[in-house]
């Protein structure tokens, strides 16, 4: 096999890859609504993990959107990456992201009984800690705007502060949230000594989806020769790394730890931190 013929295949791999973790970590989404519409309940699932994940869904739609179709975007990127100029987000990342905003606020809107009618916890509110990462990170991407906006050139100029920085912002929201979505729930998880309520199948399809998504990573990266294409593209390489972690953990809890549940989640599904009214949930201006 010659060297074109290898990178032909490698290339062709790669993309098998990605729509394969798309599929994979798409499908994800569809097992906890469905779980809860048949339960006509959300306990069991914490509303601090849909929460962050609209948020972070949002900013990762907007990032890959921006990598794929701004001139300037992907301009700034090949100056700041002269080794690989080409960035390593594809289609099927950002079709991910934009099915994945949308369930997630499909998910969100199950907390809301005047929607779904379902059974919502009383202590099912958005905690005051996830309020406050919340508006931080908005305030964070905001910021990085305002420095964007006074740098060279109106923030043209890559070779300082830049509208890139403001997608790196987005990206590195994504990232965040990713980290501290899961552990609410694993709290809720540990809490009730139970996984009642709460679906197992998005983490097993998380799990295998988040192996895929750094297997194309690395592929795209050697076939560029060169690794930056990794550290250029953060958010995808701790997607999949922070994803597979907090599945094990999950594994642990429900096929380990907490394997013979309680038959019914009792209604003290606290959390660490202490609750706010749901008035002061950040997403009450879309109700």
């Amino acid at each position: 096999m010659t060297d074109s013929e290898l990178e032909a295949f490698a290339r062709a791999i790669s993309r098998v890859l990605g729509w394969t973790y798309f599929l994979s970590w798409s499908a994800s989404f569809y097992p906890q609504p469905i779980s809860n519409y048949f339960r006509k309940s959300t306990l069991g699932l914490a509303i601090d993990f849909p929460t962050l994940n609209v948020l972070g869904f949002t900013c990762y739609t907007l990032s890959t959107a921006a990598f794929l179709y701004s001139p300037t975007i992907r301009q700034q990127y090949a100056h700041r990456h002269p080794e690989a100029p080409e960035t390593t987000v594809r289609f099927n990342d950002f079709l991910f992201a934009a099915h994945g905003a949308v369930m997630c606020v499909v998910i969100y809107s199950q907390f809301w009984p005047r929607i779904w009618g379902f059974t919502v916890g009383r202590t099912q509110r958005v905690s005051r800690a996830v309020l406050g990462i919340f508006w931080g990170l908005v305030m964070g991407v905001l910021g990085t705007m305002v420095l964007a906006g006074l740098g060279r050139d109106g923030g043209f100029d890559a070779g300082g502060w830049a509208w890139i920085d403001v997608i790196y912002a987005l990206g590195w929201v994504k990232l965040i949230t990713v980290f501290l979505k899961y552990i609410p729930q694993a709290w809720v998880n540990y809490k009730n000594k139970s996984t009642v309520g709460w679906s197992i199948y998005p983490i097993l399809l998380d799990f295998s989806g988040g192996w895929l998504s750094l297997a194309q990573l690395v592929i795209d990266s050697a076939l560029q020769n060169d690794w930056t294409g990794v550290t250029g593209n953060p958010v995808k390489f701790g997607l999949g790394n922070i994803t597979i972690v907090f599945d094990i953990i999950f594994f642990l809890q429900h096929y380990v730890l907490y394997r013979h549940p309680k038959k019914h989640i009792e209604d003290d599904e606290t959390d660490a931190f202490e609750r706010e009214p749901l008035v002061s949930d950040p997403l009450e201006t879309i109700r």
